[in-house]
């Protein structure tokens, strides 16, 4: 089978990412006698730095981490919902939507904690050694790729009228970012360069971790994030709002461990963050799967899994969130998914069928129950939070300023059989201005919420928003074998889902998974369900493929009934993926050719 790369192998240690820098950043922590999380905390940093418009400090981060020779755990970087954040206070600015932008969608930032708590508890470097190749990149620049300065052009007009500490930073000059000029942001350098100097006499290795995390909560870097909260923003709504977000938000919240949601499927066991995530509708999928599948890659086996996705997602409208309980026992249960399984016929679903787990009644927000696109502008090609389809569209601004953001990906296999998945997002330069003395802005996950109150993800103080951050980790036997994950918001479950049955159903390259064939199959989408992000849109129907998809797939696939877009033929995902064989201690890597900045190293 073709692929554009080889699936790296090799012994000491293997990691893959949606920017090269960032991967060989955290292949010199390997190198350096780090380990697995060492070297993801580096990476992280630098993915901060050189995908601006995909991520930065004040975003969050769902963290799967399998140690050698221990459990699989979640490490969840989702921040809360600032205590002012009531769905009364939005409901009395006129507001029936969280806005996409600006203050009002923030919460209480995640990822640095996150990142700090997972270098403390399993880390072994120390906080200058993490963060030197983010600060180098930071003060010295580096050589952006070009959908940071189309990101920017985006937005130029707000960034120039209204956002003008984010014109400052990246349109000095009037000049957007480019490729072949050095980019930099010197103060993000100047903010960690001072932050490892208020730490520096805080004692050894792990008291010097707690004070950076509380120089975040409640230091100059929480004073300046309060003071940016507070401040007029215009944003999607068309007017100038003000956050919620307080110096005790920040004091009070802390990244926790989770045991992870689970199933078994062919003698894999796949592991997930909770419902608070998208990540079950992947499970959910799988367990709607019948045992004898179709043909690998035939138009009944595209069917299959688009309406497999589809009911999933509608459980996940009905059914998930942190503001009320999730019956996931049930959702996953075989005799639900039974009864689900016969609703998927010969044709395409346009309706959005919640069930009914356990005699429960379902119950969908206002926008889910429309069933004609709620968005007019609704693009397919550029859909969700999200690298969709085209890359020329990501991101997207609308008539009325709104952006589309996305995500980064980032998985490490060390020497030791230590193993981490990690989807880092939010906190982008096109969600809220700059933080002019920080170099950073603050996020917008906010906007997931629905402002109805009594929904699982109805907007709720001290309560996280439900994220379509999912990473993944799959075991073999017990035993941890794969870590992958792709940006993509709502597509991210559907484009891995395709990635991870093509990995265990294929067969194997040079004795090993067959990595990198598997990203590089043709791949696919569908908008059906209501969008995560900002306007909520929703596109029954729908399916997008890469232009690589057989043409007798996509003639029946219509005959079927399915609304068929053909995008280009390299645009569907951007998944990263590491491995493990627990037998020989070979480890392997592949990574995503779409966009051409995702690399894997590793030796």
């Amino acid at each position: 089978m073709f692929t554009t790369r080889p699936t790296l192998q090799g012994t000491f240690g293997m990691v893959s990412s949606t920017h090269w820098l960032a991967s060989q950043s955290a292949m010199a922590v390997l190198e350096d006698g780090g380990n697995a999380y060492d070297a993801a905390v580096a990476g992280a940093f630098v993915l901060h730095v050189v995908e601006p418009h995909l991520n930065g400090p004040a975003g969050e981060v769902p963290i799967l981490l399998a140690p050698a020779g221990g459990e699989a755990r979640v490490l969840c970087g989702q921040g809360v919902a600032p205590a002012g954040a009531t769905v009364a206070h939005y409901r009395a600015l006129g507001l029936n939507l969280v806005p996409g932008t600006g203050p009002l969608a923030a919460a209480v930032p995640g990822a640095f904690d996150a990142w700090m708590l997972l270098l403390r508890d399993h880390g072994t470097k120390s906080l200058d050694d993490v963060l030197t190749y983010a600060i180098g990149y930071a003060e010295h620049g580096h050589a952006p790729v070009e959908n940071v300065g189309a990101t920017v052009e985006s937005v130029r007009e707000l960034f120039e009228t209204e956002w003008t500490s984010s014109a400052e930073l990246y349109l000095p000059g009037g000049q957007a970012p480019r490729p072949g000029r050095l980019l930099r942001n010197p103060a993000l350098a100047a903010t960690w360069k001072r932050l490892l100097a208020e730490t520096a006499g805080a004692g050894d290795r792990e008291a010097r971790i707690e004070a950076a995390r509380e120089v975040w909560r409640s230091g100059f870097v929480a004073e300046a994030l309060v003071r940016q909260s507070g401040r007029p923003t215009m944003d999607t709504s068309g007017e100038r709002h003000t956050g919620t977000l307080t110096a005790a938000d920040l004091a009070g919240w802390s990244a926790t461990y989770e045991t992870p949601a689970t199933y078994d499927w062919n003698g894999w066991t796949v592991c997930k963050a909770g419902p608070w995530s998208q990540g079950p509708a992947f499970l959910q999928q799988l367990a709607l799967l019948p045992t004898e599948l179709p043909a690998y890659g035939s138009a009944e086996y595209v069917h299959l899994l688009i309406e497999g996705c589809k009911l999933a997602m509608a459980d996940r409208e009905a059914w998930y969130g942190d503001a009320a309980e999730v019956p996931l026992a049930d959702l996953l249960s075989d005799a639900y998914n039974a009864e689900r399984r016969v609703l998927v016929d010969d044709k395409a679903s346009y309706d959005l069928r919640p069930g009914s787990p356990a005699g429960r009644t379902p119950r969908l927000p206002v926008h889910a129950r429309v069933t004609a696109p709620l968005d007019t502008g609704f693009d397919p090609m550029g859909a969700g939070e999200p690298t969709v389809a085209k890359y020329s569209h990501d991101p997207e601004v609308a008539a009325d300023g709104s952006t589309r953001g996305d995500t980064c990906h980032l998985d490490v296999v060390d020497r030791w059989g230590n193993m981490i998945a990690a989807t880092p997002s939010g906190g982008w330069l096109q969600s809220n201005p700059v933080v002019r003395e920080l170099g950073f802005p603050l996020g917008t996950r906010l906007q997931m919420t629905w402002l109805e109150e009594g929904l699982p993800n109805s907007l709720t103080p001290g309560r996280r928003p439900r994220t379509t951050l999912t990473p993944s980790i799959a075991l073999r036997n017990g035993v941890p074998v794969l870590a992958f994950g792709t940006p993509g918001g709502d597509q991210q479950d559907q484009w891995q889902l395709h990635f991870f049955l093509a990995v265990a159903l294929r067969g194997p390259v040079r004795g090993g998974l067959d990595l990198q064939g598997a990203i590089d199959a043709p791949n696919w989408h569908n908008d059906s369900f209501p969008s995560s992000f900002y306007p909520r849109g929703r596109r029954p129907g729908s399916v997008t493929v890469e232009s690589r998809t057989d043409p007798g797939t996509v003639e029946e696939l219509r005959r079927r009934g399915h609304d068929v877009t053909v995008a280009d033929g390299w645009s569907e995902g951007r998944l990263c993926a590491v491995a493990r064989d627990p037998e020989s201690g070979i480890l392997s890597a592949a990574a995503n050719p779409r966009g051409m900045q995702g690399y894997a190293v590793g030796r």
